[in-house]
């Protein structure tokens, strides 16, 4: 069968597992309060602070996002009492009928609405797709909302494809080593009391060694001196997902937690977006970190020799390239990009046991649209997929918008299967 077309086979039924198993997660979750936030034209407002009180001490922080809602999981049924921090609307404007509801959670989801401001005059006109019309300060929002997940995106899926590149893995469990490194930071930080801008660094690290070069050391690599089969080695890094996931279940619980710095902060109005800026510097970082990443590849010996063993293993172990110590250091370099993606989105949103999980399909998607094995394309299928997920809102419900992302995906390949910076493989 031709290569790169048993690839995208490889790539697509990964993409239907993971589809399956994210399904079971959502159905496995527990009760939750799903917070509504609105301006007065019905339009979504994004980065407002809402927590969460409620039976046994549970205190729970969510932030909106670009749909205006922010989900909180609760431990139980029960009365709970959720606030929304006025200091973070966008523009001071206060919440009509006070800023605390009272709720009763039997079981399943429950939404609170948290209407803000006094209608515009005529605000029945213009446009009105989507959930409070569509808008051109809305679809701008919706941009930046959706570069900020682009950058989240594109950290996990580079380390994803450079593992794939060099080792023609599909790793299934790649969603839990951005789970891995927002728990250890949240661990170092909230039970040990280190300040998350030192808690942050060490944790990444710490990931590096621990997630990345250990899990390889432990079970990658015994694996591929075994000469284990790609397919094989799939479904095993698809049971490790399951099997960690779990873990950190068991260990941390389900609820959504927050670090305890960060995690309230009154957002910053640019012309008509709005943006907190926690999500500026750690997009600033993020940048930086994945230009460094490119410019190591593309500069450094051991980048070169990545490249090398991506291109052609056997060639490049035939040059004196050791193959198993560039894929030790390519695992290293991808859990350390996968921990950052973890902690942005950790102090950005929640600190969740699925948070790697839901992150998992984008990332795969980024991967097959860009091209598989191309660094350039992950990043660039990144921002397609996280811009497409984010203005999909517009038009589809928000529970469908990682549908859209995938659709296009689709679309695109059946026009480009190589994806769109891949090269095109000869056969004959």
């Amino acid at each position: 069968m031709h290569r790169g077309f048993a690839r995208l086979l490889l790539a697509l039924l990964g993409l239907v597992i993971g589809a399956v198993a994210l399904t079971g997660v959502a159905q496995a979750a527990g009760p939750a309060i799903i917070a509504v936030v609105t301006d007065a034209n019905k339009a979504p407002i994004a980065g407002v602070t809402v927590t969460v009180t409620g039976p046994d001490g549970f205190t729970g922080t969510g932030e909106t996002g670009a749909d205006g809602t922010a989900t909180i999981e609760v431990p139980k049924s029960g009365k709970y009492v959720i606030t929304l921090d006025e200091s973070t609307i966008p523009g001071g404007a206060a919440v009509k009928d006070g800023p605390e509801r009272t709720a009763n959670v039997l079981s399943g989801n429950k939404k609170i609405l948290f209407p803000v401001g006094v209608p515009d005059d005529g605000g029945g006109g213009g446009d009105s797709g989507g959930a409070g019309g569509i808008t051109l300060d809305r679809v701008l929002q919706l941009i930046l909302d959706g570069v900020v997940l682009s950058l989240i995106i594109a950290l996990g899926a580079l380390g994803l494809n450079l593992i794939f590149g060099t080792t023609g893995l599909s790793n299934f469990a790649h969603g839990e080593l951005l789970t891995l490194g927002a728990f250890t930071a949240f661990v170092l930080n909230v039970w040990w009391g280190i300040d998350l801008l030192i808690a942050a660094p060490i944790a990444i690290a710490l990931s590096g060694l621990l997630w990345g070069w250990g899990q390889n050391q432990i079970l990658w690599k015994p694996l591929r001196k075994r000469g284990t089969g790609l397919i094989a080695a799939m479904i095993v890094s698809i049971g490790l997902a399951i099997a960690l996931r779990y873990t950190i279940l068991f260990i941390f619980g389900g609820t959504p937690k927050s670090y305890a710095q960060f995690a309230g902060q009154p957002g910053l109005e640019l012309g008509p977006i709005f943006i907190t800026p926690k999500a500026i510097v750690l997009s600033i970082i993020a940048i930086i970190v994945l230009v460094a990443t490119i410019l190591w590849l593309k500069s450094s010996r051991i980048g070169k020799a990545t490249r090398a063993v991506s291109d052609n293993p056997a060639l490049a172990s035939a040059s004196g390239v050791n193959v198993e110590r560039v894929i030790s250091v390519v695992w290293v370099v991808g859990a350390i990009l996968a921990a950052y993606a973890g902690i942005f989105l950790g102090v950005t949103q929640n600190v969740v046991w699925t948070m790697g999980q839901f992150l998992l399909l984008t990332m795969f998607a980024a991967i097959v649209l860009g091209g598989l094995g191309t660094i350039s394309g992950a990043i660039v299928g990144s921002f397609v997929v996280g811009i497409t997920v984010q203005l999909s809102t517009l038009i589809v419900p928000t529970e469908l918008k990682t549908g859209a992302a995938l659709l296009l995906m689709i679309v695109l390949l059946l026009v480009r299967p190589q994806g769109l910076l891949g090269r095109p493989e000869r056969v004959g």
